[in-house]
């Protein structure tokens, strides 16, 4: 069964009574949360001339549109509603760039951007022993290149799940409901989805952590 956080559960109870402030609180609180989900799936090129911000905007204004069916029949946590309203969204945006420019957006991510602050190693040492991180500036570069070359392998199920997991950092249960999965085949999934990034990031004789 899952369950809001407190503090959300108590907006939307007083969403639910017409709280016009508690909306208010209720979308500013996921504001942050839901850029940060949908910096991770802009494509580069993208990003490079459409800002998230902007998606973000967009996606709470439907949400405070829907908000009320949402309060009659919640079917979701509401960070995992948010975050389907804003899959829509970033789809409809890759379309909309597409179009205005006649061509295709590469759809490869750049995991760079990954989390404000950290590289494609930060992201990834996470898979390596921690011994085997790497300390020299060469070791890096090599590792980081290994990265971008992963990041080109995965499938979309392989990529979406470890974003969900290990960036967005979102709970098992909470990536279950998202792909309509029970727990414990979101668990199997992204443990086959961590062992395929690892038999691609390790060379032979290198070994995964456990």
């Amino acid at each position: 069964m899952w369950n809001n956080s407190d503090e959300t559960q108590n907006l939307l109870n007083q969403a639910k009574q017409g709280d016009a402030g508690a909306v208010e609180q209720l979308l500013t609180a996921h504001r942050e949360p839901l850029r940060r989900m949908i910096g991770l799936r802009l494509d580069p090129a993208l990003a490079a001339r459409v800002d998230a911000s902007d998606i973000v905007q967009d996606v709470l204004l439907e949400a405070h549109r829907r908000l009320q069916d949402y309060l009659r029949k919640p079917a979701m946590p509401f960070h995992l509603w948010l975050r389907h309203i804003a899959k829509d969204h970033i789809i409809d945006a890759h379309r909309h760039e597409r179009l205005a420019q006649r061509r295709s957006v590469d759809r490869e991510q750049s995991m760079n951007a990954a989390r404000p602050g950290e590289s494609s190693l930060d992201w990834a040492a996470q898979f390596f022993d921690q011994e085997m991180t790497p300390a020299s500036a060469a070791i890096r570069n090599e590792m980081e290149r290994k990265v971008q070359l992963v990041i080109e392998q995965l499938d979309e199920d392989d990529r979406e799940i470890i974003l969900m997991r290990y960036v967005e950092q979102l709970s098992n249960q909470d990536v279950a409901s998202s792909l309509g999965l029970t727990e414990a085949a979101a668990s199997m999934r992204c443990l086959r989805a961590v062992r395929r990034l690892q038999s691609l990031l390790l060379t032979p004789g290198e070994s995964a952590s456990s």
